[in-house]
């Protein structure tokens, strides 16, 4: 997950966040099925046929997310995943990366300033004028 979401342009929000799967190559249905149900819990899923530029910048990020979970990945390596959403839709980003970590065993590795998030790790590592 990038702090700047880089979506595809000429793609739908639905298609931004299969791309990963199709090249990975999931089964349309499923992955369909899966990233519809991804969107639901990001609260984009009504947002799927628009592109990216009929977007706001916290719902492409959570388009971003929702593409970055896509393949059920093992590790989830994101840079500032909550920069560009609002509180309540912060909180929602922190459960559901818990969610992934505790419930789909994923791996969770967040560069962060945003004390609610890093507060919620099982390991911190500060970063202070390019030392530990």
């Amino acid at each position: 997950m990038f702090q700047f979401h880089h979506l595809m342009p000429e793609l739908t929000a639905l298609e931004n966040i299969l791309l990963p799967a199709a090249i990975a190559g999931t089964a349309n249905a499923e992955a369909t099925n899966r990233a519809r149900a991804i969107a639901e819990r990001l609260d984009v899923a009504h947002r799927l046929t628009h592109r990216p530029d009929e977007l706001s910048g916290g719902e492409q990020q959570r388009i971003a997310i929702a593409r970055a979970l896509i393949n059920q990945p093992q590790v989830v390596l994101a840079d500032e995943p909550s920069g560009n959403l609002d509180r309540e839709r912060s909180e929602e980003l922190y459960h559901l990366l818990d969610e992934a970590r505790t419930e789909w065993n994923v791996a969770v590795v967040v560069v962060t300033h945003a004390d609610g998030l890093a507060a919620r790790a099982d390991r911190c590592l500060h970063l202070r004028d390019g030392r530990w």
